[in-house]
């Protein structure tokens, strides 16, 4: 997991986010029970990165630009 990606993480439990691993590496977010997004388990991809984030960004979590 990349420092960015463990900073995320870390910001979204902060924000009362839960991050739950999945079998296969990525990670699942949930907000008061329901599911938010899917991270990817590796940061390849940058789209994808992009596009969790503006997921996470309409469900209320506030991140720096």
């Amino acid at each position: 997991m990349s420092s960015d990606q463990r900073k995320l993480e870390k910001a979204l439990k902060e924000q009362g986010f839960e991050v739950v691993p999945t079998k296969n590496g990525h990670k699942t977010v949930y907000k008061d029970g329901r599911r938010i997004t899917t991270m990817a388990g590796t940061p390849s991809d940058t789209r994808s990165a992009k596009n969790t984030l503006a997921d996470l960004r309409r469900a209320g979590f506030q991140w720096p630009r």
